[in-house]
């Protein structure tokens, strides 16, 4: 038998990567930013690497084995597979935002360093060109004079980013080029108008009193590329190197035909948040979007957990007793709701996660673990218990819930009173 992982048997990579770090729930990744690639987009709201160490070693225990594969059906950050990776167990993760998947792919790569030195070189020496009307394709806000005097980025620093566009899109290496996309990406945020959260985008305080020379540009693309060629260079010799990233759908791209010996993921809440608007700014400023109908696309396929866009609202077949009281209660309320779909919605978000459900249920081996971090939400007064809706749902898949831990509590979106008091849970569940 495979001898099993100990916390303090960890690899010596993996304690040099979390080093330093004493994250106050294995569900956030709050103050984690420090850590090697976790600032080449950072995540408030992503989980712990703590995490995924745990449920390999907890998983090794039950097989009696090395946990040798694991599955991520929501990418998000990468979190999962640059542990996985870090731990020896290969990675399959499914992301279906372009974004984020290149910034996964990006990070679980293995790169030539002196090449990567030489592109980057290139890059920041190159003419910084002249850029017209930069990115005309994007909605109306997005570049000075915007829509009621309302933007998120000045002309002179519009027109930089899009050089730097131009410049990345003639590295002929895919992966140098790749990189030095998503980083650009993240330092267009930092240098915008604006702030993003997992809550959204709004505008920065004082904004209109800004003023940032296209000069920041060039020194937040610069410090960027340097922190990741140096992680790189550290790190390029982690334990396991393979990895499998599938762009797709979660509901309809888990590959049941493979059996992995674990999964760890954490889907979007049903909050009535669109996440994609929280990566909207490197979409368009990377050139993932092109235009409405391209944004629309994407939005489309991603899990129904909100309404702010015009969707069809199945009828579910979700199978659970606490679901059916939950949209009880919400269509006896409809009148105080903020939107009126949202009971739709709530049934199509669970019908949306029987799938993903049936999909993890058919890939895990027997004995198998999903390790999944969901959020409740709650309208009119009326709590949405996530993580109990899905146990029930998951009996029915023969999927058994081994535990059900509360990890921290978050606070509500302004619609739902703000308060800090909505519970965020590991679910564990088990092949039987």
């Amino acid at each position: 038998m495979d001898s099993l992982p100990s916390r303090d048997q960890a690899p010596q990579s993996v304690r040099d990567w979390l080093e330093g770090r004493q994250p106050e729930y294995l569900s956030t990744n709050a103050g984690t930013r420090e850590a090697a690639y976790q600032g080449w987009r950072p995540f408030k709201e992503a989980f712990a690497p703590e995490l995924i160490e745990q449920a390999v070693r907890e998983t090794s225990t039950v097989l009696g084995r090395k946990v040798r594969s694991c599955l991520d059906p929501f990418g998000g950050s990468g979190t999962t597979s640059l542990a996985c990776q870090f731990l020896g167990v290969n990675p399959t993760t499914i992301e279906v935002n372009p974004y984020l998947a290149d910034l996964i792919e990006a990070k679980l790569s293995s790169y030539d360093v002196d090449r990567l030195i030489r592109d980057f070189d290139t890059v920041v020496s190159a003419p910084i060109g002249r850029v017209g009307s930069p990115f005309a394709y994007a909605p109306a806000t997005f570049v000075e004079p915007g829509v009621d005097d309302r933007f998120i980025f000045s002309k002179p620093i519009a027109r930089r980013l899009a050089s730097y566009a131009d410049r990345i899109a003639s590295v002929r290496s895919v992966v140098n080029r790749r990189l030095f996309r998503v980083l650009l990406g993240n330092i267009a945020v930092e240098t915008s108008n604006v702030v993003v959260s997992g809550k959204g985008r709004r505008y920065r305080r004082n904004w209109q009193e800004r003023d940032a020379s296209p000069d920041s540009i060039d020194d937040a693309f610069k410090g960027a590329v340097l922190r990741a060629i140096y992680e790189i260079s550290k790190f390029q010799s982690r334990k396991g190197k393979n990895f499998e990233l599938i762009r797709g759908d979660a509901r309809t791209s888990i590959p049941v035909r493979r059996k992995f010996d674990l999964v760890v993921t954490s889907p979007p809440y049903p909050n009535s948040f669109d996440y994609t608007d929280v990566y909207n700014v490197e979409l368009w400023v990377c050139g993932y979007l092109k235009s409405y109908a391209d944004n629309r696309k994407l939005r489309m396929r991603t899990l129904r957990s909100h309404v702010q866009i015009h969707r069809k609202f199945d009828i579910p077949n979700a199978k659970s007793k606490i679901l059916e009281d939950v949209v009880e209660q919400l269509k006896a309320t409809r009148l105080n709701l903020w939107n009126k779909k949202i009971p739709e919605m709530i049934e199509s978000y669970f019908a949306d996660m029987e799938a993903v459900l049936c999909g993890i249920q058919k890939s895990l081996t027997v004995g198998g673990r999903a390790y999944v971090v969901v959020g409740d939400s709650r309208y009119a007064g009326i709590r949405i218990p996530v993580a109990d809706i899905l146990s029930e749902i998951s009996a029915g898949l023969d999927l058994r819930t081994i535990t059900k831990n509360p990890c921290r509590s978050m606070r509500g979106s302004p619609q739902q009173g703000s308060r800090a008091d909505l519970k965020e849970t590991l679910l564990i569940l088990s092949r039987t």
